[in-house]
């Protein structure tokens, strides 16, 4: 059974989460929300309800921000699900408390919201990260298993183009033993082409 509350922010190391949506159109075979309900600290992050603007703003005041280096958008679903409330956070976040601000996510937010959102990101967001998974298309429908189809992994590669436009860093992930040395070098070869940073994260069961 699942356990619903209303986790919006929590702490990873030095970073604060925000917990926006547990929407995503993904079904990653991988995807951790699969055997867990929590992060190591966080309490349970499926949400009773997706929160409001004044929701997440209200709860920034129980923390004491000082402590973080980042601000990451990351939690149990795809933050691009509600780009909304994430720009207005991101805004809120950067002129109150001036710090970093990360992303994690699938990439498909351009997809997801009918447009390309790159552009919004701009002097809102310091680092975009995006989960390549694989460099192979076909192997990536069938691990991601997105309701777009075949069509995203085009799309995320599209976004991570576009991002370098507005955003000063840009990361594609693969996670550490899920790849062979090859698919390594072919993933790495595909973030040369697209002027973006790649790095192996590692592997969280």
């Amino acid at each position: 059974m699942k356990h619903t509350a209303m986790t919006i922010l929590y702490e990873v190391h030095d970073n604060l989460y925000v917990n926006l949506t547990n929407k995503c159109p993904c079904a990653c075979t991988f995807c951790l929300r699969q055997t867990r309900e929590s992060m190591e600290e966080s309490g349970p992050l499926w949400l009773e309800h997706t929160p409001t603007l004044d929701e997440v703003l209200a709860e920034f005041e129980k923390f004491d921000m000082d402590k973080y280096a980042e601000v990451v958008f990351c939690g149990f679903g795809e933050p691009t699900e509600a780009l909304d409330v994430l720009l207005q956070t991101a805004r809120f976040v950067k002129e109150r408390y001036g710090k970093p601000i990360r992303i994690n996510t699938n990439g498909l937010g351009n997809l997801v919201n009918g447009k390309d959102i790159a552009p919004l990101l701009a002097g809102l967001v310091d680092t975009v990260s995006i989960s390549l998974n694989t460099p192979d298309r076909k192997k990536y429908y069938e691990l991601v298993r997105p309701k777009f189809g075949e069509q995203s992994f085009d799309a995320m590669l599209d976004f991570a183009r576009e991002c370098v436009k507005y955003v000063p860093h840009v990361v594609m992930t693969t996670v550490a033993t899920t790849l062979t040395a090859q698919e390594e070098e072919q993933c790495r070869a595909i973030c040369e082409q697209l002027g973006v940073r790649y790095r192996i994260r590692p592997w969280e069961d």
